[in-house]
């Protein structure tokens, strides 16, 4: 699958002690701030969306957070390989395009068109390399059939239809008991679990299952879905949680840094997906950090696609707004809390971008090393972008200010706010 365009990104300036700070994030297994990438590389896996109705402000915040950690790590130095998929194939997927007569390929192919239209608008930095499922059918089918092998997964008998020529093969489960370090990642009790999987897709109440918990691997071929030929696995499709392990350990190697998304995918998701990684790979394959960014509400509730309550990037653009309005408004919110999306947080986020912009638009302005230094910390600090906008906030008010004293000024300062602007927050002004 091709990305969207990169963004141009800026160099800026080596700070005068010639130290990058330490880029440290919250870690959601062990509840610290942790360095994920000590190394001069990073590879991180972000999660995908499921193009059925795309981009709406949720994704945007989640994948807004994790381009800052790009942009923070790329500044510090490092090599940085970012992976991600798209879930071109999945229930809600086939229920939206079953329910709006169109195909589901078809239904596919628009959304995550229209979502790469959306990252770039916002200036998110796109992932090398970004894969779709049903490119990806072949290797994820391979695992599982590997996952057989080795014992760590089984057959489910199938209700009566199911399977097309080759019924008695069954759906194929993962064996949670296979894994002893199954719910590390989450550190959630037993009830908890049983709770989330039931509500997050899940179906503990399968009958056949060793344990309820245990996460399908292979769906057999059903009436009227699509379904791929996987030999020994019989024809169907991939589960959900292997989908990703699959597609990030080709893509990044075992073990990675960083592991991300929405929180609402640390259980069973990130649990389920980190699980399978130790399958097919050994005890060392989990992810150095699991970083969670938090859910985005409108109108009361969180922002979902089931309940219908979305503010949708591209709605937004088509009413004119400026994208790096939308991207100013979804930065004075830390990446890991809970927020709302409202009219006055974007007409916040357009006045702050008109003043940035005058603050810019001049031949001199007050000197930009401060300013640089401040970003660079508060990025560093658990991708603090509040923090960061407050300082370019204090600099900008300095350099608007009516009748101040500008002898100290700085010719270059305008150009360097505004590439450091672009480089570290990805606001282009």
């Amino acid at each position: 699958m091709h990305p969207w365009p990169s963004p141009q990104i800026p160099e800026l300036p080596a700070p005068a002690d010639g130290r990058r700070p330490v880029v440290r994030v919250h870690d959601s297994t062990s509840d610290v701030l942790v360095d994920p990438a000590p190394g001069d590389t990073a590879r991180s896996f972000v999660c995908g969306v499921t193009p059925y109705d795309a981009t709406h402000l949720g994704h945007a915040a989640t994948y807004v957070a994790f381009d800052l950690l790009h942009r923070a790590w790329l500044d510090a130095g490092k090599r940085v390989t970012y992976c991600s998929n798209v879930t071109d194939v999945d229930d809600p997927l086939l229920e939206r395009a079953q329910a709006t007569g169109v195909d589901w390929r078809d239904l596919a192919r628009e959304q995550t068109a229209l979502f790469a239209e959306d990252m770039t608008a916002l200036g998110v930095v796109p992932p090398q390399p970004w894969t779709g499922v049903v490119e990806y059918v072949g290797p994820i089918a391979r695992a599982v059939e590997q996952m057989l092998a080795d014992g760590t997964a089984y057959r489910v008998p199938l209700e009566p239809g199911a399977g097309g020529a080759s019924p008695e093969l069954g759906d194929v489960y993962a064996d949670l008991a296979a894994d002893p370090a199954f719910g590390s990642v989450s550190g959630l009790g037993a009830t908890e679990m049983a709770e989330l999987f039931a509500e997050r897709g899940g179906d503990p109440g399968r009958e056949g299952k060793r344990s309820p918990l245990d996460p399908l691997l292979w769906r057999r071929e059903r009436s009227g879905e699509p379904a791929w030929d996987a030999g020994v696995l019989g024809t169907g499709r991939p589960g959900w949680h292997v989908e990703c392990a699959v597609i990030a350990r080709d893509g990044l190697g075992l073990p990675f840094d960083v592991q991300g998304g929405g929180s609402d995918l640390l259980f069973p998701h990130h649990e389920m997906s980190v699980s399978h990684a130790r399958m097919l790979a050994g005890p060392q394959a989990a992810p150095t950090a699991h970083v969670h960014a938090g859910l985005v509400a409108y109108q009361g509730h969180k922002m979902s696609k089931s309940r219908g309550n979305l503010v949708l990037v591209s709605a937004l653009r088509a009413d004119g707004v400026d994208p790096m309005a939308v991207r100013l408004g979804i930065l004075a919110h830390h990446y890991r809390s809970e927020w709302e999306w409202t009219d006055i947080i974007l007409k916040a986020g357009c006045e702050r971008l008109d003043r940035w912009r005058a603050a810019v638009s001049g031949n001199g302005a007050p000197a930009a090393d401060a300013l640089l230094a401040q970003l660079r910390s508060a990025l560093a600090d658990d991708l603090d972008a509040p923090r960061a906008l407050a300082a370019v906030d204090a600099w900008a008010d300095h350099a608007l200010t009516p009748g101040r004293d500008t002898a100290d000024d700085d010719e270059g300062a305008p150009g360097v706010v505004a590439r450091a602007v672009n480089a570290l927050l990805g606001v282009r002004l």
